[in-house]
C-alpha cells in the first residue's frame, strides 16, 4: 500500500509539472497580449515596451514559468494583468459557483452513468454493441447543442425554468436552485455517457470471471453478487473514470456557464482569454488540472489495493 501511494504521488508530482508547462506554452500562444489589450491597439510601440516591462511580459517565457512555478508551490497564483488584483483572491470569488455547479452535474451524471454502464456491460452480446454505439453517440453531441435543446424545450416551450441562470448578488447558488437545473442537465448528459462507455466495457470483462460465474451458478442473490464479487473489481476503473469525469465537467462548464450567463470560473476564464490575462487563464487551467491529477493518484492506489494479483505480490 505505502508503495502504491508513493508512485501515485511521484506520478501526479511529474504530471503535474508536465501539465503546468504545457497551460504555461499555450497561453504564451496566444494572439496579443495583455498591454495590447489594455491599449485597445491605441498605444505607441514605446508606450507598449514600458508597460510590458512593468507588467513583466519583457522576460523570457522560461523565468516568467519559473518564476510562477514558484509562486504556485507557495499558494500565489499572481497578480491579474488587467485588474491588478489577487489571482487567487479571483477564482475564490468564482470557485463556490463552480463546484456547486458541477457538484449538481455529478449528482445528476454518476447515478446515470453506473446504470448505464451497469446495463452495457450486462447486456446480452446481441445488445450489448447498439447500446454501447449509443453512449458513445449521446458522448459526442456537443454541449452547445444540449444547452440549446434544453434551453428550448423547458424554458421556451413549457416554460418551466429560466433561460439565463443568473446568480443571486449574495447568498448561496442553492438558495433557487432553479437557474442551476439546465446548466447541471446540459453537463451531466453528455458526462454520464462518456462515462458508461468507459465503464461499460469493464462491467462486461468482470461479470464474465469465473468466481462471478461461480457465484451466479451457486444461486446467489444477484444483489449478493453484484456487491461481493463484482464491485471490488470495479472500484478502480470507476475512481478514474469519475476522476476524468470531473475534469471533463470542470472544463465544458466554460462553455456552459457562458451560455447560461452563469458568473463562475468558466466563465471569468473565457472572459479572462479575452482581455489576454494570462495569470487568470493559467490558475483556472492549472486548478482543473489538479483535480484530474488528484483523482487519478486516489483511483492508482485504489487500483492497487483492489487488485488481488498486486495483493499477492506485496
Amino acid at each position: 500500500m505505502a508503495r502504491a501511494l508513493v508512485v501515485a504521488m511521484l506520478r501526479a508530482l511529474l504530471l503535474f509539472v508536465a501539465v503546468s508547462a504545457l497551460v504555461f506554452g499555450a497561453t504564451e500562444l496566444l494572439p496579443s497580449d495583455a498591454a495590447e489589450s489594455r491599449t485597445g491597439g491605441r498605444a505607441t510601440a514605446e508606450q507598449l515596451a514600458q508597460m510590458r516591462e512593468g507588467l513583466g511580459l519583457d522576460r523570457p517565457a522560461w523565468r516568467r514559468y519559473l518564476s510562477w512555478l514558484a509562486g504556485l508551490c507557495h499558494g500565489d497564483a499572481g497578480t491579474s494583468l488587467v485588474t491588478d488584483r489577487p489571482v487567487a483572491a479571483m477564482v475564490a470569488e468564482r470557485l463556490p459557483a463552480t463546484l456547486t455547479l458541477t457538484g449538481c452535474a455529478l449528482a445528476v451524471a454518476v447515478p446515470l452513468m453506473l446504470l448505464s454502464a451497469w446495463l452495457v456491460g450486462t447486456a446480452s452480446p446481441r445488445w450489448r454493441g447498439p447500446l454501447a454505439a449509443l453512449a458513445t453517440g449521446v458522448a459526442a453531441v456537443p454541449q452547445v447543442v444540449f444547452a440549446a435543446g434544453l434551453v428550448v424545450v423547458f424554458s421556451a416551450v413549457l416554460g418551466w425554468l429560466p433561460p439565463v441562470s443568473l446568480l443571486p448578488a449574495e447568498g448561496s447558488p442553492l438558495a433557487d436552485p432553479r437557474p442551476l437545473v439546465l446548466p447541471s442537465l446540459a453537463l451531466a448528459a453528455p458526462a454520464a455517457a462518456f462515462g458508461a462507455g468507459l465503464l461499460g466495457g469493464a462491467v462486461a470483462d468482470t461479470v464474465r470471471r469465473p468466481h462471478v460465474r461461480d457465484a451466479v451458478a451457486r444461486g446467489l442473490p444477484r444483489h449478493r453478487v453484484a456487491a461481493r464479487h463484482v464491485a471490488p473489481f470495479l472500484l478502480a476503473p470507476t475512481a478514474r473514470v469519475l476522476a476524468l469525469t470531473a475534469g471533463a465537467l470542470l472544463a465544458a462548464a466554460a462553455v456552459v456557464e457562458m451560455m447560461f450567463g452563469y458568473a463562475g470560473l468558466g466563465e471569468l476564464l473565457v472572459s479572462s482569454i479575452g482581455t489576454r490575462d494570462t495569470p487568470v487563464v493559467q490558475a483556472v487551467a492549472v486548478l482543473a488540472a489538479v483535480a484530474v491529477l488528484a483523482g487519478t493518484a486516489v483511483a492508482d492506489a485504489l487500483g492497487a489495493l483492489t487488485d488481488p494479483y498486486a495483493r499477492g505480490r506485496s
